[in-house]
């Protein structure tokens, strides 16, 4: 029998459509690098691919790595946290905007991300999200300083460096969907949150030992297996 036939194959459904995942399937299209994954960070994405509802044919999820012998990283794609918080019958809308620092010194919470180059620094964001069934929204604000990306040689990165509205509004609205709609997004990451160097236009992370309850679920099946 050949490897081919003998490949483990995980399946599920998305609004209709059959997902098909093998190893190769992932390694090749998905990781998209020489780096090798293990059977355990397979069944880890594909898992979290099912119970999150995530096509990563449609760049909505990506296994990211980048040397063999390295944990792989599960990244999720910059319009999935929305989406699945929009779809939440529960969803009521949300407000965000940057929090900047004013030339007189004074702190301004601002809708939207419109502020002064020179004149204005950007010194944080902030969001503010509804639920129907909750009394008050989920309010979250985010300090620019400790969570904007860096160089090795301490400059900030391209994104960070030439939008820094779009970028730090961007990790606040994450945080503030994420605790509204945990039963939704939970263990779902900013790759900003989470010191992770961008991909493309993909900007979610989550880290393969955020996800202990799965990690050791999937552990067991791959030993029991013998895969």
């Amino acid at each position: 029998m050949s490897n081919e036939k003998q490949e483990i194959m995980v399946k599920y459904e998305i609004d209709g459509q059959e997902i098909k995942l093998t190893p190769s399937i992932v390694q090749e299209y998905i990781v998209g690098t020489d780096a090798k994954i293990t059977m355990q960070e397979f069944k880890l994405f594909t898992e979290l691919c099912k119970c999150r509802k995530l096509n990563p044919f449609l760049r909505e999820a990506y296994l990211i790595k980048y040397k063999s012998g390295q944990p792989a990283s599960l990244v999720v794609g910059k319009d999935a946290i929305l989406k699945r918080a929009v779809l939440n019958s529960n969803y009521n809308g949300m407000k965000s905007g940057i929090i900047v620092q004013k030339e007189d010194g004074t702190i301004e919470e601002r809708k939207g991300l419109f502020y002064i180059p020179g004149k204005e620094i950007i010194v944080g964001g902030w969001a503010e999200v509804y639920r129907k069934d909750w009394e008050h929204p989920t309010y979250c604000s985010v300090s620019f300083d400790e969570v904007a990306q860096r160089k090795s040689d301490g400059n900030l990165n391209s994104n960070w460096a030439t939008k820094k509205a779009t970028m730090i509004e961007k990790v606040a609205k994450v945080r503030a969907l994420r605790e509204t709609f945990v039963e939704d997004l939970a263990g779902m990451y900013e790759a900003e949150e989470m010191d992770t160097p961008p991909t493309k236009d993909v900007t979610e992370v989550v880290e393969v030992i955020e996800q202990p309850e799965i990690q050791e679920e999937i552990e067991e099946e791959v030993s029991m297996s013998e895969l």
